[in-house]
């Protein structure tokens, strides 16, 4: 049964043609993973059909009844609630039929006549089977289980929502959807904030999910254990491949090749019209023939070009460490205010390690990287670097100075010596080509914002490169292309992520947070 219809959906975004007349059925109960190069419209795509977002032309249609929910990463939340009344707000109804039930047994007590009382004992009795049919007396204990598959249950019930980290507010606008009971859950990039051990827990929950989802994400092995068809966003249009994301692969790849085959057959043969008009309109005895050409030729459905998908090429600037020895740590302890969130941190660090840093998220590995660059006091313990190491850095949050600013004053603020020319040339070397390097980054995607940061690291010359989730909102290409740069390096890394493969395949080292005394 069809539960989304969209028809002839067309979306310009920033003089961007986002949808071109696409066309998309979601049926009941699909596993559905969207995936698409940085800026083809994958988070556009949710928007509009959670209608945070109105399409310039075409429908959109919801089966009437259908109750979905959308993850949206940067929605505002009341932060004055705690985690478990946040959490409780997904069950606001029955709290609130609960609450009138304990009135109306008060009410009970006061009532004398019994005509009275027997309405208000029905009325309350079927307020009860209400509460029992939706399991309510056992509402915490799922709450609980939900949180503590999440890692929310870490943060504490008590914690106040503003007491968060931005990540941490992520998890818990999951849960809470989660615990919705949704016919449609619509999930952008859900693993982003989330440790190992949770995406295991996120996997199995969707795995089971009796209803539909539609998850945007660039986590591959994510995508092949819990999807069972992929969304292509693609040169405006949206196609549907039934299997995971490995079939998605095989199909795409095999109707790409017929596509260009297709599209050069045809523009040989428009070709060849062409110049049989161009021969014989000028003469008398040809000429009919010529213009019925021109009409065959004018009727054709002529097809767009074949996108020319263009890897993004980075690289990063080493400058020779004479010595093998990088870097001390010994008994840091990092957090703010002065109170730690680790235990004291000792190791030390070789010129060539590749060093991955590891952890649940919240135990404080983005506040050691930013205590080891410098940007937070610490609280205890010391770090010595070599004097001679110069290092690059590169953290989780996109912030840029102001949203409206576009890439070429970026890279100019950052660089002012750089040449226009220069600068031009390196945005479009990361895939920041043309009308993209003078848009504001604000209206960009996460991916070609991190694209944006890379760009800047690789106009400096280093021997340790610091980097905090950088494959988080990077579609394939880059992230395989990003790999190849780091593999390359011939510097130190210490890399946060939460892609396994990704980091086990490039560091030689690793740092637990878990298993620190």
């Amino acid at each position: 049964m069809s539960i989304l219809t969209i028809k002839g959906l067309t979306h310009v975004y920033d003089n961007r043609v986002l949808f071109d007349n696409a066309d998309l059925t979601v049926n009941n109960g699909e596993h559905i993973g969207v995936v698409g190069l940085n800026g083809a419209g994958k988070s556009t795509f949710m928007n509009i059909i959670s209608g945070r977002l109105s399409q310039d032309a075409g429908e959109i249609k919801w089966l009437s009844g259908v109750r979905f929910g959308y993850l949206d990463q940067h929605a505002e939340i009341d932060r004055s609630l705690t985690v478990m009344q946040y959490l409780q707000g997904s069950f606001t109804h029955l709290y609130e039929l609960n609450g009138r039930l304990e009135k109306l047994y008060e009410q009970m007590g006061s009532v004398s006549d019994a005509d009275e009382l027997d309405k208000l004992i029905s009325r309350s009795s079927r307020m009860q089977e209400e509460l029992d049919r939706s399991e309510f007396y056992d509402l915490d204990s799922k709450i609980k289980k939900v949180a503590g598959g999440l890692g929310v249950a870490s943060l504490g019930y008590d914690t106040p929502i503003f007491r968060l980290s931005g990540g941490q507010r992520a998890k818990l606008m999951l849960a809470k959807l989660l615990l919705e009971d949704l016919d449609v859950m619509l999930l952008d990039e859900p693993t982003n904030f989330l440790d190992l051990e949770h995406i295991e827990w996120l996997r199995k929950f969707l795995d089971g999910y009796k209803g539909t989802f539609i998850l945007v994400s660039h986590d591959t092995v994510f995508l092949n254990a819990v999807c069972k068809i992929i969304i292509n966003i693609e040169n405006g249009q949206i196609r549907k491949y039934w299997g995971n994301y490995d079939e998605y692969l095989a199909q795409h790849e095999q109707n790409a090749k017929q596509y260009a085959d297709s599209y050069e057959r045809q523009q040989r043969e428009i070709k060849r019209m062409e110049e049989y008009i161009a021969r014989n309109k000028a003469r008398a005895a040809t000429a009919g023939m010529a213009n019925s050409r021109k009409k065959m030729l004018d009727r054709i459905e002529v097809m767009q070009k074949p996108v020319s998908v263009e890897k993004p090429t980075f690289s990063f600037p080493y400058t020779l460490l004479v010595t093998k020895h990088l870097l001390d740590v010994e008994g840091l302890e990092v957090g703010y205010d002065g109170k730690a969130v680790l235990p004291p941190v000792s190791f030390t660090l070789s010129s060539t390690t590749k060093l991955w840093v590891r952890g649940t998220n919240g135990i404080g590995k983005t506040t050691l990287l930013k205590t080891l660059v410098g940007k937070l006091k610490a609280v205890n313990g010391t770090f010595r670097y070599n004097p001679n190491v110069k290092t690059n850095y590169i953290e989780q949050d996109l912030v840029f100075r102001s949203p409206s600013m576009n890439a070429i004053a970026f890279m100019n603020e950052t660089y002012p010596r750089m040449s226009q020319k220069d600068i031009r040339n390196a945005l479009a070397g990361v895939g920041i080509k043309k009308e993209l390097a003078t848009k504001a980054v604000g209206s960009l995607s996460g991916g070609e914002q991190v694209k944006i940061k890379l760009c800047a690291l690789m106009q400096r010359q280093s021997n340790l490169l610091i980097l905090d989730e950088p494959t988080n909102h990077l579609d394939v290409n880059a992230k395989e292309a990003l790999f190849e740069a780091l593999d390359a390096y011939e510097g130190a890394v210490i890399l946060v992520s939460h892609e396994p493969l990704y980091a086990e395949k490039l560091c030689d080292e690793v740092f637990d947070a878990e298993t620190i005394k």
